[in-house]
C-alpha cells in the first residue's frame, strides 16, 4: 500500500537562520587559497529555494542584519523565487557568517553566528500572517541551538497541538554538534522531532545522538509520534515509517563533490512530492533526485534536472531506479 497521510496542498513556510558563506575553491585549502567565494547558506532557506525550484510556493521567515551581507542573503533567497517579505532587519545585530574548510572527502564548517540577528528571534515570529494559512511549516534542529529565545521559538511551533492548526509541522533534526553545549542536544532534538507531523533524521546523526547500535526501525521506536518519519541512510537509501506502512527507496548513484546541503535538498524534494499529491515512494524518489543536485556542487544548492528528466526518473520501474550501471542516475 503506497498511500499514506500527507499534508494538504499549499504553501510552505520555512523558519530559521541563513548566513553569508565563504569557501575556497574545491581543490584549494582555506589556509592557502588566494580568494574565497561568497555565497549564502542556511538549512531552512535551502529547503525554501528548492521548493520554489519545484514550483511549490515557499516563504522564508528569519532576520538579517542591517548590513551588506544581510542584503545579499535576502536578495539571493528572493531571486530563487521565495517570498522574503517576512524577513526582519535588525539594526543592532549582524548577519551570521560561516566559513567552509574542505578537508579531503569532508568539509568542516566554522560558524560565526554568536549574537547574530537571527539568534535574537523568538516565538513571536510565528505570528506572521504567512504561518496560519500554510500547508507546512518547516523548521530544523539548528534553530533551537542558537539561543534560548530561538529554542522557545521551536518549542512553541512544535508544541502547537494538531487540532489547533491547519498546517503540518515538518522538522529536520539537522544536528550540528558545534552549536550545542556538550550533552544537551540528544534530549532536546528527540523531543522536538517526536512532536512533528513529518520528521527527517539521518541514520548516522541518530546513532551519534541516541545510540551507535540504532537501525532505522530503532529510530522509529524512539520517535513513534510523527505521522511520517523519514530516516536517511547516507548514499544508500531512505526509509519512511507511517501509520499505514513502511517504504524504502534506494538513493541514486551520484558523483559527490560536496555533501553539504544534500539533506535540505532531500527534505524539499520529499515535501514537494507529498504536496503534489504523490505517494510516498514517489516523494522519496523526488527527495533523492533533489539531493543529487546538491551533491554535485560546492554550493548548498545545485540546478535540478529539467521537468521531463525528473518525470522520466519518477516513472522508472523499480529494477531500473538507481541501477548500478547508471540507468537511473543518467538523467538526474
Amino acid at each position: 500500500m503506497n498511500r499514506a497521510w500527507r499534508p494538504a496542498g499549499g504553501a510552505v513556510v520555512c523558519v530559521g537562520e541563513t548566513m553569508a558563506a565563504l569557501a575556497p575553491g574545491p581543490s584549494d585549502s582555506l589556509e592557502t587559497a588566494g580568494a574565497l567565494r561568497l555565497s549564502v547558506a542556511g538549512a531552512e532557506s535551502n529547503v525554501a529555494m528548492y521548493l520554489a525550484d519545484h514550483g511549490v510556493p515557499a516563504s522564508w521567515l528569519s532576520a538579517v542584519g542591517d548590513d551588506a551581507l544581510g542584503r545579499r542573503v535576502r536578495a539571493a533567497v528572493a531571486e530563487a523565487g521565495v517570498d522574503v517579505g517576512g524577513v526582519r532587519t535588525d539594526a543592532t545585530r549582524p548577519t551570521g557568517l560561516l566559513v567552509k574548510e574542505p578537508t579531503g572527502a569532508r568539509t568542516r564548517v566554522h560558524y560565526y553566528r554568536g549574537g547574530s540577528a537571527a539568534s535574537a528571534l523568538g516565538p513571536d515570529l510565528l505570528d506572521d500572517d504567512r504561518v496560519g494559512p500554510a500547508a507546512v511549516v518547516h523548521l530544523t534542529g539548528v534553530t533551537p541551538a542558537l539561543s534560548p529565545s530561538c529554542r522557545n521559538l521551536a518549542e512553541r511551533a512544535l508544541g502547537t497541538p494538531r487540532g489547533e492548526r491547519r498546517y503540518a509541522l515538518s522538522f529536520d533534526v539537522n544536528h550540528r554538534p558545534a552549536l550545542w553545549p556538550e550533552g544537551t542536544a540528544a534530549g532536546v532534538l528527540r523531543d522536538l522531532a517526536d512532536r512533528a507531523d513529518i520528521a527527517f533524521v539521518g541514520l548516522d546523526e541518530a546513532q551519534d545522538l541516541w545510540g551507535s547500535g540504532l537501525d532505522a526501525a530503532g529510530v522509529r521506536k524512539l520517535l513513534p509520534h510523527p505521522r511520517l518519519l523519514v530516516v536517511k541512510d547516507g548514499g544508500l537509501r531512505a526509509t519512511v515509517f507511517g501509520d499505514d506502512g513502511t517504504w524504502t527507496v534506494p538513493a541514486l548513484p551520484t558523483d559527490v563533490v560536496e555533501p553539504v546541503g544534500a539533506g535540505d535538498a532531500f527534505a524539499a524534494g520529499f515535501l514537494a512530492g507529498l504536496l503534489r499529491g504523490g505517494d510516498v515512494p514517489r516523494a522519496l524518489r523526488l527527495g533523492h533526485i533533489t539531493a543529487a543536485s546538491a551533491l554535485r556542487v560546492t554550493d548548498d544548492r545545485g540546478p535540478l534536472p529539467d521537468g521531463p528528466a525528473i518525470e522520466r526518473l519518477l516513472g522508472l520501474p523499480e529494477e531500473s531506479w538507481a541501477a548500478p550501471d547508471g540507468t537511473g542516475a543518467s538523467a538526474a
